[in-house]
């Protein structure tokens, strides 16, 4: 789960693994790892064993009572975090103060996700002031994508949205999934909360940086002879957890007395924006906004968790759509027909396709393509007849699938000149950036990517440099880029005998040792002087 912020200090959330059941939690030292984020907004950072979790309607706690119809009124009603004072949490009140179109940007963002967050918390008779994590960890946006690997509104990495129950694949992903997000982001709270005896600045503490290093920083304290709140606990924790905290009790305090800051907050009204409706199987995104009566757009915002042009076809078979159109959707999907809820093609297989190639053609899976097909394993014969399921409309039709997202983002107008650069054996982002002269983060944040993510052969990366030219030895316009494949027989002298450069200067072009020998197929990068070339 990772935090975004930028104009206040950086943070970091520091995800751990849960060993434990949720449903009955042990205590636990567990590992934590660090990472860092990209920029989105002014406050906020830009940022397999799979189980399904049934989403049964969650009715309001009986016990809670409201004097106010909106939304914020109910979270200010239900506020149970300590409301304590620190000079920390007064410079984020300034920052709240001096950028009020930031939170009127974020909160009305939040309108589509806070009810169900705010239902979900009152169910569970948690702080209804933890509705406002998604404020400071995405900015209630459900696409951030954070440095960390970190995705959705409650910003949950690979590892720990495995643990906490999230399916991930290629159709679809459960940390972006507005119901079974928020799940499992208050059973990872409601966790800490019981590993730190109901301290619940201590279980923010720990969202953000991981238990790990909240025990540490106990135990530092202990040691010290200091008391072990978080007041006293915060010098020895990350410098991201320390800022983390107070922002999260500054935008409490802003949401209790808005006025008394200058502020004031948008009315979102206490009421749902979305039900629930079973689809019963898979469905083409864009048919189903069409059948619903809105954008394909604010279809994708409302089930964030699908990652292309339909439905996961193995679930989960629900869609959230707008609450004044769900029963009309509903009786509509009782009519239609499973093969009517995607388009099929009939494809005639040709000479070197295989079931890759097609599931790559058409959008889709080989598992899929398998399944539909009756195929028993992954071979397929020339003249061989299959049935492919597909898109309704053009891909561009689509326009918060996971693949229309990067585009965008590699095709964003940026400072400098534009470069492309295909991925080959060995490369890596630090290889990459250091070719290029620019740091992993930029190269991360240009193509969408993390610094953990795995980089496959034959990607185009998008780089941006601050001059025409590439980063060579000389600016002269003589000397070009060039990759060469190594053949048998070659050595890094005769190559560099051949193309008029030196050892060093392939050794440093390519990250090369000159105790590794050269393999047949490996690509190196050279930059050569046209002028000194034979034909």
């Amino acid at each position: 789960m990772l935090t975004f912020v930028a104009a206040l200090p950086g943070c970091q959330t520091i995800t751990p693994p849960v060993t434990q059941n949720l449903e009955n939690p042990g205590i636990a030292p567990l590992e934590t790892s660090q990472t860092n984020v990209m920029p989105t907004e002014p406050l906020a950072i830009e940022v397999l064993q799979e189980s399904e979790t049934d989403i049964q309607e969650i009715e309001p706690s009986p016990t809670i009572t409201h004097t106010e119809q909106e939304l914020l009124g109910r979270i200010r009603n239900g506020s149970r975090l300590p409301q304590d004072q620190d000079p920390s949490i007064d410079a984020e009140l300034n920052w709240f103060a001096t950028h009020p179109d930031y939170l009127e940007r974020v909160l009305s963002r939040s309108e589509r996700y806070l009810y169900h967050i705010v239902e979900t918390l009152e169910h569970r008779e948690m702080p209804l002031d933890l509705g406002l994590l998604p404020v400071v960890e995405s900015a209630f946006d459900p696409f951030a994508y954070s440095h960390g690997q970190a995705a959705g509104l409650w910003q949950i990495i690979p590892g720990t949205g495995k643990r906490l129950g999230l399916k991930q694949n290629w159709w679809y992903d459960g940390r972006r999934d507005v119901l079974e997000s928020t799940r499992a982001a208050l059973d990872y709270l409601q966790y800490l909360n019981d590993l730190f005896d109901g301290d619940w600045l201590l279980t923010v503490a720990g969202y953000n940086s991981g238990e790990g290093n909240v025990a540490r920083a106990i135990r530092q304290a202990e040691e010290a002879g200091e008391p072990t709140d978080f007041w006293h606990i915060r010098r020895y924790l990350p410098v991201e957890t320390r800022a983390y905290v107070p922002r999260l009790l500054a935008l409490q305090r802003v949401v209790i007395a808005p006025h008394d800051y200058g502020l004031s907050l948008p009315v979102i009204q206490s009421e749902p924006h979305f039900e629930v409706v079973d689809i019963d199987g898979q469905i083409d995104m864009a048919l189903a906004a069409e059948l619903i009566g809105i954008s394909t757009d604010e279809l994708y915002r409302l089930n964030p968790g699908v990652n292309r042009w339909a439905t996961d076809p193995d679930g989960p078979h629900r869609l959230l759509v707008p609450e004044e159109r769900a029963a009309n959707f509903a009786s509509t999907m009782g009519d239609l027909s499973a093969r009517d809820r995607v388009r099929w093609s009939r494809h005639q297989v040709k000479a070197g396709e295989t079931l890759g190639h097609l599931a790559l053609a058409y959008q889709t899976t080989p598992a899929v393509l398998k399944k539909v097909n009756s195929l028993g394993n992954d071979m397929i014969r020339i003249g061989q007849s299959l049935m492919i399921p597909h898109a309704v409309k053009n891909l561009e039709d689509y326009p918060q699938t996971l693949d229309a997202r990067r585009a965008r983002t590699l095709n964003q107008p940026r400072d400098g000149q534009r470069h492309s650069h295909t991925v080959q054996s060995g490369d890596s982002l630090w290889s990459i950036s250091r070719q290029y002269d620019v740091t992993t983060m930029e190269l991360a944040r240009w193509n969408a990517m993390a610094p953990g993510d795995t980089l496959r052969v034959g990607r185009e990366l998008v780089i941006w440099t601050q001059s025409a030219a590439l980063l060579v030895p000389t600016q002269n316009e003589r000397i070009r880029h060039l990759t060469y494949t190594v053949r048998k027989g070659d050595s890094l002298s005769r190559i560099s005998t051949r193309f008029r450069v030196t050892v060093p200067e392939l050794l440093e072009w390519n990250n090369l040792s000159a105790n590794k020998y050269l393999q047949p197929g490996q690509r190196l990068v050279m930059y050569v002087d046209v002028t000194e070339q034979t034909t």
